[in-house]
């Protein structure tokens, strides 16, 4: 059972994984590569989004991966006869708690190292992108935006790198805008900074007082575009960049460094164990539900839906309780509420389960039913 629980696990997570991330990237490659960016900045980014992805996904493909193996068990007839051969539906579910626990160790190095280290390179590499002048400028055909005030266009950029017919607008002053054309431009790297270069041009200076137009013909004129681009220190001070360790032995330290409350430090640290344990419960509860009632040949289709529902209070749960936390940090204990509800959930239905007689007095309607079923 363990061995069908994973691989059917690897192919729901799999699928799962390649519908979001798919869905993700098809944002960012209009945004990334619509700035001008190369198609590899594209795949780094894409990659450090993985591991969000996939925590989102591992409860849902465990919970998907023992639903659909129960599911085809039950259907075989194997349940009926595991069970009719002396095995407990506590025996059985050994199995489904070792899948669980290889999940929730699989989640807890999501939570724990690689989301806080994706999302700190995430935002290093989106400062630098949004620093990059050269990439937002070239881009032929469209005017452009890069800061408050200035437009910018070129209709055509050669293969050496020459930029033909100009358009620069700087109406960064409302009393002196000033428009730029110029019929061949360059970019050229000096100093540390990015200018623009431009060949046999016009200025327009507009002089709100009298509204009077003056015009200046150049024949070369460098103008600094690297001030386009606001180079504001990177703030890497927020709870979800913070690593565990630090949660646990220096909260105070980290709510002093990211501004935030000790409320949200201490959810931020339990969210992370509690997303390790829902792993476990969504495997639990999928497979305890199915192990109710007997044999049908229309399947357990009523226990899927019961288990799924299941899933879906729980989970309302947890989101129930985040504001609790969130407003008062001695109450954190209540973070583990929908993981306990789960699990005691999952107590009741193996009970029911091993009690036969119990759950037909429960459900008489399920046993009528079921009385021509072989």
């Amino acid at each position: 059972m363990l061995s069908q629980f994973m691989v059917l696990f690897g192919f729901f997570a799999l699928v799962l994984v390649a519908i979001f991330w798919i869905n993700k990237a098809v944002r960012m490659f209009d945004r990334l590569v619509g700035d001008g960016q190369p198609a590899w900045v594209f795949l780094e980014f894409t990659a450090l989004t993985l591991p969000q992805v996939v925590a989102v996904v591992l409860p849902i493909a465990a919970f998907a991966s023992v639903v659909y193996v129960t599911n085809r068990l039950s259907t075989e007839s194997e349940l009926t006869v595991m069970q009719a051969t002396g095995y407990s539906p506590w025996r059985l579910m050994r199995p489904v708690l070792i899948h669980g626990a290889i999940i929730a160790v699989m989640m807890s190095l999501l939570a724990h190292v690689l989301i806080p280290t994706s999302l700190t390179q995430l935002k290093l590499r989106r400062a630098e992108v949004s620093q990059n002048v050269t990439a937002k400028l070239l881009t032929e055909g469209e005017f452009l935006h890069p800061a408050p005030g200035i437009t910018f266009y070129i209709r055509e950029i050669t293969p050496e790198g020459e930029l033909r017919d100009v358009f620069l607008s700087d109406r960064r002053s409302p009393d002196a805008p000033v428009t730029y054309t110029s019929t061949r431009a360059y970019l050229v790297q000096e100093g540390g900074g990015t200018k623009l270069v431009m060949v046999e041009g016009l200025a327009q200076n507009v002089r709100r007082d009298g509204n009077r137009l003056f015009t200046t013909q150049f024949d070369d004129f460098s103008y600094d575009i690297s001030s386009l681009i606001s180079r504001e220190a990177i703030n890497l001070d927020h709870v979800r960049y913070a690593a565990t360790a630090d949660l646990i032995l220096r909260p105070e330290m980290v709510s002093a460094r990211t501004g935030a409350d000790r409320a949200e430090v201490i959810y931020e640290l339990h969210g992370r164990f509690n997303q390790a344990l829902m792993c476990v419960i969504a495997a639990t509860i999928g497979f305890a539900t199915l192990l109710l009632g007997s044999y049908s040949r229309f399947g357990v289709w009523w226990q899927i839906v019961t288990a799924f529902l299941l899933m879906v209070g729980v989970k309302l749960i947890e989101g129930g309780v985040s504001g609790t936390v969130l407003s008062s940090a001695a109450m954190w204990p209540v973070m583990y509420l929908p993981a306990a509800t789960g699990a005691v959930t999952t107590v009741v239905l193996l009970y029911l389960a091993s009690h036969p007689g119990l759950h037909r007095r429960l459900l008489p309607r399920r046993r009528a039913g079921q009385a021509g079923a072989p």
